[in-house]
């Protein structure tokens, strides 16, 4: 199983095994990491999932789309690594994916 590495804004590191196909957002509501709302529940309609990507992972990542950028509009402190957990899908690649989460997700 993939692993991803949530960091929360405070410098705390959660460590979490998902299935593959999960997305990061699932990953972490699955699995009560706090940090991560999800209120949409994976629809790419409300950037409740907004993450930081840590920059050495950013190649390994499927290009965002233009729904994803579209709704990265709509979140707060928006860096150039941001992206939106429910549009990444972990696969055994993508195992020890380390993003950040942000202060807020509001």
């Amino acid at each position: 199983m993939p692993t991803i590495l949530y960091q929360s804004h405070d410098g705390g590191v959660r460590e979490v095994d998902v299935p593959d196909g999960t997305s990061v957002m699932e990953g972490a509501v699955r699995n009560s990491v706090p940090g991560i709302d999800g209120d949409c529940g994976g629809a790419c309609a409300c950037a409740t999932c907004h993450v930081y990507i840590a920059d050495e992972w950013l190649a390994h990542l499927a290009p965002q789309s233009d729904m994803e950028r579209s709704m990265l509009d709509f979140a707060e402190n928006v860096r150039p690594n941001s992206r939106l957990g429910c549009q990444i899908k972990m696969d055994a690649r993508l195992s020890g994916l380390q993003l950040e989460l942000p202060e807020s997700q509001h």
